[in-house]
């Protein structure tokens, strides 16, 4: 099915509650970065970190799969979605040269931490403004309900021709869009992106990046804040598998069922 239209966040509230369990990162990561033209494109779902996957997810907590090349915007049917023990995985086909945009979106789960967990969790996963805030507010012993949904995507590079649709946002509630094609790029480059919640700039997001080289060694993660119209840049210091990803929670007032969300945004591309 052909979509141009934005994405729109859905109904569908799943409660959880399990020490840590919304803490996982999310990466979509693709079996080749580089691939020939008229090709289909394994990826892998990795629910956990950026090497292992912890959990599957079912085609069910799914609000958007999505490719983005030069035939347009296409949703991928559910169908195509695979969850085998703690992996999730499906394919794509893609066609003429081109640099590709995937894209996965999930619906909202609720999750309840105790405040150690909770403050534990905003420290560990690089969320230092609310944990701050509970601190100036006297809040570090206030338990936690957090509405949270997670926003993944992979770029990847077909055939030899450079195109923009890199820059293309998919209209998802968080979302990372380079500024600069990151297959465009040397080793030693700078990559400018911009950090989107709900389509709007994120002014000041406490972003995280690294990756693993070419070699299997891992990349150091390293941090970086957006500026007040959103954008950052990173340096890509060696060639390999890169991840970005930001966390951007607010307090929820108003709300009996949770009081917190966050927004969550990955995107995972390659340098050789």
């Amino acid at each position: 099915m052909r979509t141009t239209s934005r994405f729109l966040l859905g109904a569908g509230l799943v409660a959880v509650t399990a020490a840590l369990a919304g803490a996982h990162d999310m990466f979509l990561k693709p079996a080749q970065f580089f691939l020939a033209e008229n090709s289909t494109l394994d990826l892998v779902l990795l629910n956990g970190t950026f090497s292992k996957s912890e959990n599957s997810i079912a085609p069910e907590r799914f609000l958007d799969i999505s490719t983005l090349g030069p035939d347009g915007r296409f949703q991928v049917h559910q169908s195509a979605w695979k969850a085998t023990g703690d992996t999730s995985f499906f394919s794509v086909k893609v066609g003429a040269a081109a640099t590709y945009v995937i894209g996965v979106s999930t619906k909202p789960n609720i999750i309840a931490l105790k405040a150690d967990e909770f403050n534990t969790y905003l420290k560990d996963d690089g969320i230092p403004d609310v944990l701050a805030a509970r601190k100036r507010d006297g809040e570090l012993g206030k338990d936690s309900k957090e509405r949270y949904h997670k926003h993944v995507k992979a770029m990847v590079q077909v055939g030899e021709a450079r195109t923009e649709h890199y820059a293309t946002a998919l209209g998802y509630p968080a979302e990372i869009v380079p500024l600069n094609n990151p297959y465009s790029l040397k080793t030693g480059g700078i990559l400018r992106f911009k950090t989107l919640v709900d389509g709007k700039p994120a002014a000041s997001q406490y972003v995280l990046y690294g990756g693993r080289t070419a070699a299997g060694g891992r990349i150091e993660m390293r941090n970086v804040r957006s500026g007040a119209d959103g954008t950052a840049e990173i340096k890509v210091g060696s060639a390999g598998t890169w991840y970005i990803k930001f966390i951007n929670m607010s307090k929820v007032t108003g709300d009996t069922a949770v009081n917190y969300e966050s927004k969550w945004a990955t995107l995972t591309f390659a340098v050789r």
